[in-house]
C-alpha cells in the first residue's frame, strides 16, 4: 500500500492527510498529536474513525491543516481520516456513515450585513 492522499474541511478549516501503514504515529503540522491538540475531545475527534474502524495503531497519518480554529480543524482532520479509510476499504462506509463520520459539516460563519452590528443582529426598534 502506498500514500493514500484525502482532504477534509470543516468552517474555514482544510486539511490535507496522508496516511500510510505503519505504527499509528500521528503527526499534524510537523508536531504530534498530543502536541498539537491541547484538548482531549480535540484528539478524541481526530482519533474517531480509526476507533469506530478498529484501525488504531496500524496506518501512519501526517497531516497538514490551515485555517480555522482548534475544533474547526479537528473536524476537517476526521473527515479526512475518515475519506483516507473509505478510500482504502470501501466496506468500512456503512459503519462510518452510521456514525456520520463521512458527511460534510456545511455550517460555516453567516456574513454581516450592511446596517447591521452582526449578521443577525440588528439596532433597537424606535416607533418615534
Amino acid at each position: 500500500m502506498d500514500v493514500i492522499n484525502t482532504i477534509g474541511r470543516r468552517k474555514s478549516s482544510v486539511a490535507r492527510v496522508y496516511m500510510s501503514e505503519g505504527k499509528g504515529a500521528i503527526t499534524v503540522n510537523n508536531r504530534p498529536l498530543e502536541e498539537y491538540f491541547a484538548s482531549q475531545e480535540s484528539r478524541y475527534y481526530v482519533n474517531l474513525p480509526l476507533a469506530v474502524c478498529e484501525m488504531e495503531g496500524k496506518y501512519d497519518i501526517k497531516v497538514n491543516v490551515d485555517g480555522g480554529g482548534t475544533t474547526g480543524q479537528a473536524d476537517a482532520i476526521k473527515l479526512a481520516i475518515a475519506r483516507a479509510l473509505v478510500e482504502m476499504d470501501a466496506e468500512l462506509k456503512p459503519a462510518l456513515r452510521a456514525r456520520g463520520l463521512v458527511t460534510r459539516d456545511s455550517r460555516s460563519v453567516e456574513r454581516k450585513k450592511p446596517g447591521q452590528p452582526k449578521a443577525r443582529k440588528k439596532t433597537q426598534f424606535s416607533k418615534r
